[in-house]
């Protein structure tokens, strides 16, 4: 079937998941000669538009993993304000070395609802957003190969197939969809982290606002980066990303946590395509 443009829409706090996304939808684009074009919806303000396709369109949509599920703070946006319309998907997430459980069967349930027609789909391995040591440097050539291979399979289905298809991509997980994942203590005790927000090391904070304006919840004051006013969802782009290293965690749950998994989630996780 014919292609006029192929969407890589994401959201990508610290880079990974747009480089997978952008990756398979760039490959896609090309095969099928089609226009490739990206939105990412990882900025509050993006997180205001509605997007609407059609059947002339193919949408790579990509997330992280949180907790084994989609980011439960996308989840309005997700399902209330970007429509399918006919057009056909490929949901990709990007997971942090431990596992992606039910993430990318609800992200396909949940486009499938929303008018598209999911015909391949990807779970890949990112660095951890707690970490520089888990899944460290990742994606790097071996999964950026890998997810030319999607794009490569994506636009071959694509062009071959009977329009709608009969059934959507079959992926790992789940249903009904599993709770969110619950990190525990070595005990069995549940750690709770949900308060925990990032600190700022005076000394070293230059005053420069760049973690504000990457913050992915509009949390962090622009005129004082100490103050964290909003929810934090732990994607650490403000740590990961500060030009000094003036950002850290002290909360005690989170530091456990993050050498736990750094501890337990050694290997080097596996991705997997579905077309």
């Amino acid at each position: 079937m014919k292609i006029s443009s192929v969407w890589g829409v994401y959201f990508s706090a610290t880079g990974t998941t747009e480089k997978i996304v952008g990756r398979v939808a760039q490959t896609t684009a090309a095969l099928m000669g089609a226009e490739y074009r990206p939105y990412s919806f990882t900025l509050p303000r993006a997180r205001t538009q509605k997007l609407t396709f059609s059947k002339e369109d193919l949408v790579v949509m990509g997330v992280p993993v949180y907790a084994g599920r989609v980011p439960n703070v996308l989840l309005p946006y997700i399902r209330d304000n970007i429509s399918g319309n006919g057009a056909l998907a490929t949901p990709i997430t990007l997971y942090g070395n431990r596992d992606y459980d039910d993430a990318l069967i609800e992200l396909r349930n949940i486009m499938q609802e929303n008018g598209f027609f999911a015909i391949s789909a990807g779970a890949f391995v990112g660095e951890h957003s707690f970490s520089v040591v888990l899944a460290a440097g990742r994606p790097d050539d071996d999964d950026m190969a890998l997810a030319v291979r999607l794009g490569e399979e994506t636009a071959r289905k694509a062009q071959t197939m009977a329009y709608p298809p009969a059934d959507a991509i079959h992926v790992a997980g789940g249903e009904p969809i599993r709770p969110y994942y619950s990190p525990r203590d070595r005990l069995g005790n549940p750690i709770n982290m949900l308060k925990a927000k990032p600190k700022t090391d005076i000394s070293k904070c230059t005053d420069c606002g760049k973690c504000s304006s990457i913050c992915v919840m509009g949390s962090i004051d622009p005129d004082d980066a100490s103050k964290v006013s909003g929810i934090c969802i732990k994607c650490c782009a403000c740590i990961k990303m500060c030009p000094t290293h003036a950002k850290y965690f002290d909360d005690e749950g989170y530091v456990y946590h993050k050498q736990e998994l750094e501890d337990v989630y050694k290997r080097r996780a596996a991705v997997e395509l579905f077309y």
